[in-house]
């Protein structure tokens, strides 16, 4: 199968592209820089929404499009413009591309939980929650589900949109995340150094391991669309977890002690990512996705990729 894969030098993108060329898929990686993409796959580096950039890309073909470049959520709300460009017009030129390149090619959409918006029901997300988006990023990942489930109502592509949780634990630096403290924690815990966690250690986020979201990834372009709710997109299983029970865990298998962790809560931080209620996946579920299974299994294959 050729697959092309958006931000495949990025953090889910390199173990994705991993997985597919383990499994015999030919591969075309985008990023901005071709570091991170796996050896093996063919490098295509530029900005995503340069046209000639695209045109390469898309050269020898497409079965699967894996759309993961995208200008994160701090990093949105600080230059709305580059948000429009790569997150809404390039992602369209790309989903026109891919149908008039493929024969109805599967689009594998990486959304978001931030199409959710906040402050969410307290009672709980499930299948039938309504999007209602505040941050810049989540309302520009909701009208590119929109997109996707409008160009497969057209039969020109065949769309699958999965909204991530958060995906841990990201490498040391900037992210362009405000949510990059549950990375963090994971870092300082492991290196056994003070930590300064901005939530309260009760409240709750909702994570999946990078490589169990590589497998959903893997899995969105395999799975029959036909059990897809019509809008084509799913909110992914997740943990849900408090940060204080995260602590604990990490400490426990690092070997060191949560009383590293000193918490100062930034109120509106945590309103946005440490206050999420009860989560029921369903529709997500019946596709066939999946979260890690534990908390525990979680933090174990997290510490595994963190590097």
């Amino acid at each position: 199968m050729k697959v092309i894969v958006t931000g495949a030098g990025g953090f889910v993108g390199r173990h994705l592209v991993q997985l597919l060329l383990d499994r015999g898929d030919a591969v075309t990686g985008i990023d901005t820089v071709a570091a991170g993409i796996p050896a093996g796959a063919r490098a295509v580096v530029g900005d995503i929404s340069d046209a000639a950039l695209q045109a390469e890309a898309f050269a020898d073909g497409c079965d699967a499009l894996v759309h993961l470049a995208t200008v994160p959520g701090g990093a949105a709300e600080a230059d709305p413009a580059a948000s429009r460009r790569v997150n809404l017009d390039a992602m369209y030129d790309l989903l026109e591309l891919a149908a008039r390149v493929g024969d109805c090619p599967r689009v594998a959409y990486a959304s978001s939980i931030a199409v959710l918006g906040h402050p969410l029901p307290a009672a709980g997300v499930d299948d039938a929650t309504p999007l209602s988006p505040e941050l810049i990023y989540g309302g520009h990942k909701a009208m590119m589900e929109v997109a996707v489930a409008m160009l497969s109502n057209r039969k020109a592509i065949d769309g699958v949109s999965v909204r991530l949780p958060g995906i841990l634990a990201r490498p040391k630096g900037p992210s362009g995340m405000k949510s990059a403290f549950m990375s963090d924690l994971f870092h300082a815990l492991k290196a056994g150094e003070q930590f300064t966690c901005p939530t309260r250690p009760e409240g709750h986020i909702w994570a999946q391991s990078v490589a169990q979201c590589a497998r959903n990834f893997v899995h969105a372009i395999d799975c029959d669309s036909a059990l897809m709710p019509p809008t084509r997109a799913v909110t992914l299983p997740a943990q849900r977890v408090s940060m204080g029970d995260l602590a604990d865990e990490i400490a426990r298998q690092c070997g060191t002690s949560a009383s590293l962790v000193t918490w100062q809560p930034d109120a509106a931080l945590e309103a946005a990512f440490a206050a999420y209620p009860p989560l029921a996946t369903p529709a997500a579920e019946r596709a066939g996705f999946a979260d890690d299974g534990s908390v525990a299994n979680l933090v174990a294959s997290a510490l595994t990729t963190l590097g």
